[in-house]
């Protein structure tokens, strides 16, 4: 008896890797495809769903696809109720690993075929190039699946006859609520509801519970799946927190609704659990998954938009609005984490700009700028650590050129930052009225440069503009020190009206590779939503 149960709690760790190892295989695989699948083809809620679904089954990985679009959403690529629609959807995409095994592990038995496609599979990681490495990781955590399903059988085996649904909480009412808690449980310890669907196959095949008891229990486990989205909800950015409650609250309303069809499904089905053919029953319990999986997202899509303003009230914005996007949670994923760094330095960038044109402006108020400049200089520092702790593999080349380009950017945003506290260059500007002019054209300049989108700008422009205050720059000086040798002009008033120009030279040159920085580190899917209707 010991020895059966060691073989079935071994055939469940056995499940837990393979799906790690298939999650991980083809979520490599996938790589950027499956970001620009989800930014290409979410529009709406309805059509987040299905993008999310369909992702989800491809990269076995319902958490991935999640972490991707809280990402869009930091990034300002995706609004929260697009993304919604994307979550929701990832909650059916998921269920294909039920099919998988149920209609491969239980009708057709591939567990003892599965096996040498693990040596395969080991070989290919071993000894292949980098996308064959993520081939065999793949092909071995999917045999995997199966050689786990066959140690479980093997091990529950032992235990037909003696374990019994009398055992479990009877099929009533309350049995059913505390078999959903059993669910709970068994996703929060193994952190795969797919593994414990799985175990709940295997129990039901060997007639240790009744399909009603079957069925409770992947309710529960379906929402146990809410244990690491609630985790997050603490300390994490308002994109995270509020992806939490989303996902908390809906499979909560999802699970009630479940429990109410418990009876009707099992009467639906009753003929066809009878049937003495293999496997019948475990497909019936992955179909019963589906559903109610299927009719929570078809019921909740229309009120996308509605159920997105509750918890955006629910879950209301935190932080200083510069690092919002700088989301730890998303370290996990670079490409994800690289979106909200690059959104933070884009927002950096537009809220710089704007002081430089605040400052020229001198009828706004100096102690706001004060506070503005403290913003800017703590939100450089924390976005330039966000950078450094993003883990990028040796392939991600467009990741890293996106990473070098921030830098550039950031390192010329602490510079054009330090030339905004220089208040007595500031005031020069004020001292000529050929330096009042050049100053009211480069404020107008950012004004308008940067209206549209209030993050990306012409970067001709810009530069046009920086070889304008070059040249600006050599005329005040060859005019102010003929001025003073002529006109007697004081050495004090000369030096003023230098720096004046000067500071007008040195900020429009910053101007200028900050956008040359921003342009080129813009991510591929922002710039197909900007060029969407």
């Amino acid at each position: 008896m010991i020895a059966s149960v060691a073989i079935a709690i071994g055939g469940v760790g056995l499940f837990l890797l393979g799906m790690l190892m298939l999650t991980d295989g083809l979520r490599q695989l996938a790589g950027g495809a499956m970001r620009r699948t989800l930014a290409k083809y979410t529009r709406t809620p309805t059509s987040g769903a299905f993008a999310g679904a369909i992702t989800t089954a491809l990269i076995q990985s319902s958490s991935a696809t999640t972490v991707t679009a809280i990402g869009f959403v930091g990034a300002g690529l995706l609004s929260f109720s697009q993304a919604l629609g994307i979550i929701f959807g990832a909650n059916i995409g998921t269920t294909i690993t039920g099919w998988l095994v149920a209609l491969l592990g239980f009708k057709l038995n591939i567990g003892l075929a599965a096996m040498p496609l693990i040596l395969v599979g080991a070989l290919l990681k071993m000894f292949g190039s980098a996308r064959l490495r993520n081939v065999g990781g793949a092909v071995a955590g999917f045999s995997l699946l199966f050689v786990g399903i066959d140690l479980m059988q093997e091990g529950m085996a032992a235990f037909e006859g003696v374990v019994t649904p009398a055992d479990f909480p009877p099929d009533t009412w309350f049995g059913r609520f505390l078999l959903l808690l059993i669910g709970v449980a068994i996703t929060v310890v193994t952190q795969s509801s797919s593994a414990g669907v799985a175990t709940a196959m295997v129990a039901l095949g060997a007639g240790a519970i009744s399909f009603p008891q079957a069925a409770a229990m992947v309710i529960g486990m379906d929402v146990g799946t809410t244990f690491t989205a609630a985790l997050a909800t603490v300390g994490g950015s308002t994109a995270m927190r509020r992806t939490g409650f989303a996902h908390v609250i809906y499979n909560l309303l999802t699970g009630a609704m479940a429990f109410l069809l418990v009876v009707p499904y099992t009467g639906l089905v009753g003929v066809w659990l009878t049937d003495s053919a293999t496997g019948n029953v475990q497909v019936a319990l992955v179909g019963f998954h589906t559903l109610f999986n299927t009719i929570g997202v078809v019921l909740v899509l229309p009120f996308a938009n509605l159920f997105a303003r509750f918890i955006e009230h629910l879950v209301p914005k935190s932080g200083p609005e510069l690092e919002r996007s700088l989301d730890k949670g998303l370290l996990q994923d670079s490409a994800a984490a690289t979106d909200a760094a690059i959104t933070a330095t884009r927002m950096i960038a537009n809220e710089t700009f704007e002081l430089v044109a605040a400052l020229i402006d001198q009828r706004r108020g100096r102690q706001a700028n004060k506070i503005r400049v403290q913003e800017i200089e703590r939100a450089i520092g924390v976005t330039l650590d966000y950078w450094d702790k993003i883990p990028f593999m040796d392939k991600q080349h467009a990741l890293k050129q996106q990473h070098t380009s921030a830098m550039h950017a950031l390192d010329h945003l602490d510079r054009l930052h330090n030339r905004c506290v220089q208040a007595e260059r500031i005031d020069a500007l004020y001292s000529d009225h050929r330096l009042t002019r050049l100053a009211k054209l480069l404020g107008d300049a950012l004004a308008a440069d940067f209206a549209d989108d209030g993050l990306i700008g012409d970067e001709h422009a810009m530069d046009r503009l920086r070889q304008l205050m070059r040249e600006e720059r050599t005329v005040v000086r060859n005019k102010t020190i003929h001025e003073a040798t002529d006109e007697g002009t004081a050495w004090p008033d000369m030096m003023r009206s230098l720096d004046g120009a000067r500071w007008l030279h040195r900020v429009s040159y910053h101007i200028w590779r900050i956008v040359f920085h921003l342009n080129n580190m813009m991510p591929s899917e922002a710039m197909t939503k900007t060029k969407s209707p």
